[in-house]
C-alpha cells in the first residue's frame, strides 16, 4: 500500500490531516521535522557515545538478537534532551495526546549489517487506553539517523483504525496487513506503541541508527524501568515546564536518586 507522509519543508504541518491520518492508522511519517545540521549533529552524538560507551554492559547491550542499545541516553549523552522536546516534534506529540506529555523512555538502538534469515517479531507495547479518542496511552518517537528503504532494516507497522475492533496479532495482519516505514535520515515515525509493530531484519550491507523515545501522559503511571532521569532535567533544571516534562520518575530513577541523596 502507498505510505502517506507529511512534511515540515514548508515550515509547518496541517495537524489536522495528521490527527485523521492516524485515526485511520494509528501512525504518522514526518518527513523534514529537522534540519540537515540537526541530523548530522544527532548522528555524530549517537556515535559518540557509542564509541565512548559501547563496551559499558549498564549502558549499550544487547537487545533481542538483531540490535543493542542504550537506553540511558540522558545519562551519557544529555544533549539528546533537545530532541526528545524538539520544537517541531513535541507540539504535534502532545495535539495527537491530547495535552501535556511527560518523558517515558530513551532508547539509542544499533543494527548491524546483516546475512542471515529475515525476521519480523510483531508485538504491542501495552494495552490500549480505550477511554483515550485515538486508544493511547503511550506515544513512541523514532528518529531514523540513517537512512532507512528497501535494503536495509526497517521499522514495520500494521495500521489500525480507532474505528475498528481490536484483533489478535493473526487477524489484525490478515486484515490490515504491513506497512514498513521507509525514509531519509532525519524521518520522524509518531505510533500508538499499543498497535501491533516490529522491528523487519533485512539481510544488509547497512547499518540501521534510530533515536527511539516513549512519551506518556502526566496523570498516568510511567512506562518503563528502563531509562534513568537525570536530576539535572527532574529537579535542577531552571524551568519548571522542563522539570514537569521529566517529572514522573519510574522507581530505577527514585532508586538511584535516593541512593545519591536526591530523593
Amino acid at each position: 500500500m502507498s505510505v502517506t507522509t507529511f512534511s515540515f519543508a514548508d515550515g509547518i504541518v496541517n495537524t489536522q490531516e495528521i490527527l485523521s491520518h492516524f485515526q485511520e492508522n494509528g501512525f504518522v511519517i514526518l518527513e523534514e521535522a529537522l534540519t540537515t545540521n540537526e541530523i548530522k549533529y544527532y548522528a555524530d552524538l549517537f556515535d559518540q557515545d557509542r564509541r565512548k560507551w559501547g563496551d559499558l554492559a549498564v549502558l549499550w547491550h544487547p537487545f533481542g538478537e538483531y540490535q543493542t542499545r542504550n537506553c540511558h541516553a540522558l545519562v551519557s549523552s544529555p544533549e539528546f534532551d533537545k530532541l526528545l522536546r524538539h520544537e517541531n516534534i513535541l507540539p504535534v506529540i502532545e495535539f495527537l495526546m491530547g495535552g501535556k506529555t511527560c518523558f517515558s523512555e530513551l532508547c539509542l538502538r544499533h543494527m548491524t549489517p546483516y546475512n542471515g534469515e529475515p525476521n519480523q517479531s510483531f508485538h504491542r507495547d501495552r494495552p490500549h487506553r480505550e477511554e483515550h479518542p485515538l486508544r493511547m496511552d503511550y506515544i513512541q518517537m523514532m528518529v531514523y539517523l540513517t537512512n532507512v528503504n528497501q535494503e536495509t532494516h526497517c521499522f514495520s507497522i500494521s495500521p489500525e483504525s480507532v474505528n475498528t475492533p481490536i484483533l489478535d496479532t493473526a487477524n489484525q495482519l490478515d486484515q490490515k496487513g504491513i506497512v514498513d516505514c521507509h525514509g531519509v535520515a532525519g524521518t520522524v515515525v509518531l505510533f500508538n506503541n499499543a498497535v501491533l509493530h516490529t522491528a523487519t531484519v533485512r539481510v544488509t550491507k547497512h547499518e540501521r541508527k534510530t533515536v527511539q523515545a516513549y512519551y506518556g501522559h502526566r496523570s498516568r503511571p510511567f512506562l518503563s524501568n528502563c531509562s534513568i532521569i537525570p536530576p539535572k532535567f527532574c529537579y535542577h533544571h531552571p524551568d519548571q515546564e522542563t522539570r514537569d516534562f521529566y517529572g514522573n520518575l519510574n522507581d530505577t530513577t527514585k532508586m538511584f536518586l535516593s541512593a545519591f541523596k536526591f530523593e
